[in-house]
Formats: C-alpha cells, sequence, structure tokens
C-alpha cells in the first residue's frame, strides 16, 4: 500500500531524491546552538501592555483558536513576523 503524500511531504522528498540536502558536520553542536536558540526565542521576560477595541480582541481570539494557539502567543507570533519582514500583507481586491 503506497502512502499519499501531502504537497510539503512530497516536495520534501524530491528535495531529498535531488541530493539537494547536505549533511550537518557536527550534528551535536549544531542541535545545542538550535536549542538554544529556542530557548531564547521561546523566553518571555518582558511584557507590553496595549489597548485594543473588542471587536480587535475577539477577531485576533477568533484567529488563534483556528491556528490552534492561545491569542497571546498569535499576537507575538503576529509581531515577530512583522519584525522579521516575513509577514506578508492581504490585500482585499
Amino acid at each position: 500500500m503506497k502512502t499519499k503524500l501531502t504537497k510539503e511531504e512530497q516536495e520534501i522528498l524530491d528535495s531529498f531524491e535531488k541530493g539537494e540536502w547536505i549533511p550537518v558536520k557536527n550534528l551535536s553542536q549544531r542541535k545545542a546552538e538550535l536549542m538554544k536558540y529556542a530557548r531564547n526565542t521561546l523566553k518571555k521576560d518582558k511584557r507590553l501592555n496595549i489597548r485594543i477595541s473588542e471587536r480587535d480582541l475577539n477577531e485576533l481570539q477568533r484567529k488563534a483558536v483556528a491556528e490552534g494557539l492561545p491569542y497571546q502567543t498569535y499576537v507575538s507570533s503576529i509581531i515577530h513576523k512583522f519584525l522579521s519582514g516575513k509577514l506578508i500583507e492581504a490585500k482585499n481586491c
């Protein structure tokens, strides 16, 4: 029985089969670096208080539920995407 892959899984498999993946030279060191980055990314040591309308808060909470995230985490991810230049502006046509 052949497993049906998602589009993303198929892209990963195709990339691997083309030999596009490069092994990490020092895997244990790289894992330690990535774990450190993850810990620092998830570390929440500062607070930010903002005021928004109840309507906007409700919409944020609705979208956070759709993403499977607490709304505070959802807002943090939006801010992070904006600051890193990865936030794509949705335009109504």
